[in-house]
């Protein structure tokens, strides 16, 4: 897992957790359910704050989420 050198902007905190979360983009994608968005999250341990950074989707995934819904 690739370390960041992460400071909290809230609290000065060092330690955080790495979280994924997916989105639909546009009308078609929430049609038929597929998220063609990608974020990654970094969340403080001390006071909770999150921040989402957008990640980039390769096309083979969002044909995989639209086949298994």
């Amino acid at each position: 897992m690739k370390t960041l050198n992460y400071t909290c902007p809230k609290c000065d905190n060092h330690s955080y957790t790495l979280g994924q979360m997916r989105a639909t983009g546009g009308t078609l994608s929430k049609i038929f359910d597929v998220q063609t968005e990608k974020y990654t999250s970094v969340t403080c341990k001390r006071c909770t704050y999150t921040e989402f950074y957008k990640t980039k989707t390769s096309g083979l995934s969002n044909v995989f989420d639209f086949f298994t819904g």
